[in-house]
């Protein structure tokens, strides 16, 4: 449908220049489409200036309004229970296979979630890559954030090559394989063993023979690992503080232990 509105007349040769200037100064109209004619383009503009004419545009095609979510390879998980919304999002990605809402919060020792599946392939698994690190993933089964990518790359560019590292809570492996760039050596452990299954077949998958998979409760790798680390990776946000005299008794002398909490005010947890 055509929208009539009031234009500048700039010839051809100097429209991108006039275009960028009516932005600077805030008077494109952008929701209508430039409109050539002849030697000169057309220019909408939101109100009346000297020189002006009135003519019919086109609108730009408005850009559907996305539910909010996490994507996590094929699968996005979306923070409402919205139907449509999964569809429009599904319809939008070509990138995707599933649309998932959480039904519960991570829960239990083995950090899983219970989802409903609102669009698409009925599944909790997925591939996904994340800086050139291909992982296996299924949410349901084992517990992985997206969203932590950018906190693994902070500590990564914090390493020095030849560093020991353990990580705790490891999942399917992200801090661990992450960390590998810069380690000797990484301990990565997990209660759940569906995890750490999942765990395997991404070391297998980046080739990753640095890192050693454990399938232990915490609180017993003192006893287990004859080791002293640079660096503890403690990624339970729930509970993680309650291992903390496990991780300093692997901790060596002078590293660092990232203990990730969930606190209602700062400085909770701390003595």
């Amino acid at each position: 449908m055509e929208v009539e509105q009031w234009c500048i007349r700039a010839s051809r040769r100097c429209a991108e220049e006039k275009r960028q200037e009516l932005i600077s100064s805030g008077l494109l109209d952008r929701a209508l489409k430039p409109r050539p004619e002849g030697d000169a383009v057309l220019l909408p503009v939101t109100e009346y200036l000297e020189g002006a004419e009135r003519c019919s545009f086109f609108a730009h095609p408005r850009e559907p309004v996305l539910p909010r979510h996490e994507q996590i390879g094929g699968i996005a998980v979306m923070q409402e229970r919205d139907l449509p919304g999964a569809e429009s999002l599904l319809a939008s990605r070509p990138s995707l296979h599933t649309i998932l809402f959480p039904e519960s919060q991570v829960e239990g020792d083995f950090r899983t979630r219970r989802f409903e599946v609102l669009a698409g392939t009925p599944t909790t698994k997925t591939d996904y890559t994340e800086y050139g690190l291909s992982f296996a993933i299924d949410l349901e089964a084992a517990y992985f954030s997206a969203r932590l990518a950018s906190e693994r790359r902070r500590i990564l560019a914090l390493m020095s090559p030849g560093e020991q590292v353990l990580d705790m809570f490891a999942g399917v492996g992200p801090f661990a394989l992450t960390l590998a760039g810069q380690a000797s050596f990484v301990v990565a452990s997990d209660l759940n063993p569906v995890a750490v299954r999942l765990m395997v077949e991404n070391i297998r998958r980046n080739r990753a023979v640095s890192v050693l998979p454990v399938l232990a409760d915490a609180n017993r790798l003192p006893a287990l690992l004859p080791w002293k680390f640079d660096r503890v990776i403690m990624n339970f946000p729930l509970h993680a503080y309650r291992f903390l005299p496990s991780a300093l008794r692997l901790c060596r002398l002078g590293g660092t232990i990232y203990c990730y909490a969930l606190v209602s005010r700062e400085g909770e947890l701390l003595p």
